[in-house]
C-alpha cells in the first residue's frame, strides 16, 4: 500500500501551491560590500529576469574586463518558469493521488534539478570571472573574479556574498518538508527485510564509483617538498616554507614557486594563460607549507622580510594576522595581490 495519509496529502498540496511564490519574488541574491560602497550593492536573480543595481555593478566590472551582465546571458530564463510549473502540477497530482512512489520520484527530480541548477550557476560564475577582456584597464594575471557559489568570497576590495533569496528559501523549506513527509510515510509502510538485495548492493557500489570519479576530476594543489622541489620560474630549489606558492591549471598541472616575485614574473611573461588557471595559491607565512587562495590573501611588504628572490612580501590568511605582523615591522605596508602584482612587475 503506497497511499499516504490525508494530513500528508494536504501538506503536500499547500507546499506545492506555496512554490508559486517563486513567480513573484527573486530566487537568488548577490551582495557586494566595499569601503567605497558601505551600504552595499545587490543583484537579484529571478526565474526570468535580473534586478537590482546591475548597471552600477557593470560599470565597476568594466574596468577589470568582466562581461556586461544582462538577461540575455541566461538562456535558462526562457524555460525556468515552465520547470517550476511542472513541479507545482506534479506536487498537486501527488496530493490528489496520495501515491508515495510518486513523491519519491518528485524528490529525486528535485535533487537532480537542484544539483543541475548549482552546477549551471557555478559554470556561469567561472566563465564570468575568468573570461576577461584582454584590453581591460586593470589586468592582474593569476587573479580571477569568480563570484562565490554560495557564501562569502573576497574579490579585490569587495566582500561578495551569494545566498538564496525569498523564493530560493521557499524551495528549500518546501522540499525539506516533502522529504520529511516521505520518510514518515516510508517508516509507516516499510517491511522488514532480512538481508540487503543484490540490486541495492550494485546501486550503492555504482554510486561510490561515480563519486570517486567525480572527486578525481577536480584539479588539486600539491604539498611543496622543501629542499627538493624547484621553482618554476627561477629554477632555484625551494627552501623557505614561509614564502612562495603555487599555480594549479584547469588540467591539474602544478607550478611551484619560492617567492611572490617569481609568481608575478611567471604570470607577466604568460608562463600559463589566465584562462588555463584553476587557482593561484600563496604560502601562509604563519603556517608553514599551508596555502591561501589568491582572493583571501593579505600581504605584508617589507625589506626586513627578506624572501628568497627579493619579493619581500609575506602572505597571511586574513586581515587581522597581516595587521599583527605589520605592527611588528616598522615601515611595512599591507596590500592585496592585485596591488602587489603591479608593484612587482614594474
Amino acid at each position: 500500500m503506497n497511499k499516504m495519509s490525508l494530513s500528508s496529502r494536504i501538506i503536500i498540496a499547500i507546499g506545492s501551491l506555496a512554490m508559486c511564490i517563486l513567480f513573484f519574488v527573486p530566487a537568488w541574491s548577490i551582495y557586494l560590500i566595499a569601503p567605497q560602497y558601505p551600504e552595499g550593492l545587490s543583484m537579484q536573480i529571478w526565474l526570468y529576469k535580473i534586478t537590482g543595481q546591475v548597471e552600477i555593478i557593470n560599470g565597476l566590472n568594466h574596468y577589470i574586463g568582466m562581461k556586461h551582465i544582462k538577461a540575455e546571458m541566461f538562456p535558462e530564463f526562457s524555460f525556468l518558469v515552465y520547470i517550476l510549473g511542472f513541479f507545482v502540477l506534479f506536487g498537486l497530482m501527488i496530493a490528489l493521488s496520495g501515491n508515495r512512489k510518486w513523491l519519491f520520484i518528485y524528490l529525486v527530480l528535485s535533487v537532480i534539478g537542484g544539483m543541475a541548477a548549482m552546477a549551471d550557476f557555478y559554470m556561469w560564475g567561472y566563465d564570468y570571472g575568468h573570461d576577461l577582456d584582454p584590453s581591460a584597464a586593470i589586468q592582474v594575471p593569476g587573479l580571477s573574479y569568480q563570484p562565490p557559489l554560495i557564501g562569502h568570497k573576497k574579490l579585490l576590495n569587495f566582500d561578495s556574498y551569494s545566498y538564496p533569496d525569498a523564493g530560493g528559501w521557499v524551495v528549500v523549506v518546501v522540499t525539506g518538508i516533502f522529504f520529511l513527509i516521505w520518510f514518515i510515510e516510508w517508516r509507516k509502510h516499510k517491511k522488514q527485510k532480512p538481508m540487503i538485495s543484490k540490486q541495492k548492493i550494485t546501486s550503492v557500489s555504482a554510486a561510490l564509483v561515480v563519486a570517486i570519479l567525480l572527486a578525481g576530476c577536480n584539479p588539486k594543489s600539491e604539498k611543496i617538498n622543501f629542499g627538493k622541489d624547484n621553482c618554476a620560474e627561477c629554477k632555484m630549489t625551494i627552501m623557505d616554507p614561509k614564502f612562495g606558492g603555487e599555480i594549479v591549471t584547469r588540467k591539474g598541472k602544478v607550478y611551484k614557486f619560492d617567492d611572490v616575485h617569481c609568481i608575478a614574473t611567471f604570470l607577466e611573461r604568460r608562463g600559463v594563460e589566465m584562462n588555463d588557471i584553476h587557482q593561484t595559491l600563496f604560502t601562509d607565512y604563519n603556517n608553514n607549507g599551508e596555502f591561501i587562495k589568491v582572493n583571501d590573501a593579505e600581504f605584508v611588504v617589507s625589506s626586513q622580510l627578506k624572501s628568497p628572490m627579493g619579493g619581500n612580501a609575506a602572505a597571511f590568511k586574513n586581515k587581522e594576522e597581516a595587521e599583527k605582523k605589520s605592527a611588528e615591522i616598522e615601515g611595512s605596508k599591507r596590500t592585496n595581490w592585485a596591488t602587489l602584482y603591479n608593484i612587482l612587475v614594474k
